[in-house]
């Protein structure tokens, strides 16, 4: 893997707005600005890597759904930082075998070629627009004889067919609600952008679709029911809406005390609440130890780790994250707002630095298979709010045709990907 640079396009910044991506910098305190899409540079990777990634993406992605079902039936609530009751809706969800859409690890991928799972968002994840729109427009742009890893968009549309045709919802129609934020917390859009990317996806496969933010749902309680601002019934409903805090709140309790008359059908399905926490790290490494994906990790402590990271159960983001190094001074913290539900110790693996940009890749997995990459940049060793986001292009592989693409997803969605 390389990093070259580049020359930004002229108008770049108009241009990926009109994608879809409305925060094409990112807002500093002393409010100048920073580029979050950063074309400035592009990354090299070959098809051998790809495909490394690519196998390593898919067996992690089986390793976390054997995860979820040994949490679900040895661990308690409190263990999780869930709140209470949460654990028995996820059971109902496994049990009724609620179907999922997507989800993105990130990885450390070395100079050596290793590979190592640094977590997984598995239930709110974002950066679909940059990876699936903007990057491959990028590409089209500026190379448009390559390719690139990223049949995001492609399968995203397969993966919500299948969902209609599953026969497991309530309907054609489907709800995608995001959560504005408030004031001090407002995302600048991201979950409205990425939620509407979303909707868009699923229309091409067929859906009905409507989209306003989770604060305009409603309950009624005499039918029993969440309804939407138009005061229909939510039959069936995407969110970009952590399932921890849906839980917490005085309407999610109407989904743990099973007050539905009629539950409406959730994507991402409850179970996806185990593959949202960092509790998931410690338990992978006592299913698998020593796995060459994974990185030692614990609860309550180090232990005898002398580099380590230590991971609010429910952070995100790095906020809280904390690096202890045996040769620093000074432990790196990171200020936020988590941290009370709980914590987990995984081992430091210094992440890759191009020109001093260190490097953790997004790595989708849609409908059960792997589906592109994401390169995301930061100055500091913690990747937060201010990385960036820089495309990437295979660089042995053509650009392939139509025919070759249809081919190629034919071949690879289908029966053999792993479920719960």
């Amino acid at each position: 893997m390389w990093r070259h640079r580049s020359k930004a396009r002229e108008g770049w910044r108009e241009k990926v707005v009109e994608q879809g991506l409305v925060f094409p910098v990112t807002k500093m305190p002393d409010g100048s600005e920073l580029p979050y899409w950063n074309e400035d540079a592009w990354y090299e990777v070959t098809m051998e890597e790809v495909e490394a990634l690519e196998a390593a993406t898919e067996e992690l992605w089986a390793m976390c759904l054997q995860a979820v079902t040994h949490m679900a039936t040895t661990m308690t609530d409190e263990r999780l930082g869930l709140p209470p009751g949460s654990l028995d809706v996820v059971r109902r969800s496994i049990e009724a075998g609620d179907p999922a859409l997507y989800a993105r690890f990130d990885l450390a991928y070395g100079a050596d070629g290793s590979i190592k799972m640094l977590e997984i968002n598995g239930d709110t994840p974002t950066g679909l627009v940059e990876t699936g729109i903007v990057q491959w427009n990028w590409m089209e742009d500026v190379m448009p004889e390559m390719d690139q890893w990223n049949s995001v968009h492609d399968r995203l549309v397969d993966g919500w067919r299948t969902l209609r045709r599953s026969g497991r919802f309530d309907g054609d129609r489907m709800h995608f609600l995001y959560d504005l934020g408030d004031e001090d917390s407002y995302d600048g859009g991201e979950m409205e952008m990425t939620c509407h990317y979303l909707m868009d996806t699923a229309v091409q496969a067929g859906w009905l679709a409507l989209a306003h933010p989770v604060a305009e749902v409603g309950w009624n309680p005499d039918a029993r029911e969440y309804r939407d601002v138009h005061d229909e019934p939510l039959r069936n409903a995407f969110k970009l809406y952590a399932w921890e805090e849906m839980l917490a709140e005085p309407f999610g309790r109407f989904i743990v005390d099973r007050a539905e008359a009629r539950p409406t059908r959730w994507i991402e399905p409850a179970w996806k609440v185990l593959l949202s926490t960092k509790a998931l790290l410690p338990v992978l490494w006592e299913l698998f130890p020593r796995h060459r994906l994974l990185l030692p990790a614990y609860f309550d402590g180090p232990r005898d780790l002398e580099r380590w990271v230590a991971k609010p159960l429910h952070g995100r983001e790095g906020d809280n994250i904390r690096i202890h190094l045996d040769d620093m001074i000074e432990d790196v913290v990171m200020p936020g707002g988590y941290g009370a539900e709980g914590w987990v110790y995984q081992g430091y693996t210094e992440l890759p630095s191009f020109e001093g940009n260190r490097v953790v890749l997004g790595s989708w997995i849609v409908d059960g298979e792997a589906a592109g990459m994401l390169v995301r940049e930061s100055d500091n060793m913690v990747t937060d709010y201010f990385s960036r986001v820089a495309p990437h292009v295979i660089s042995d592989g053509l650009a392939p045709t139509e025919a070759q693409v249809a081919a190629w997803l034919a071949e690879r969605v289908g029966p053999d990907a792993p479920t719960l």
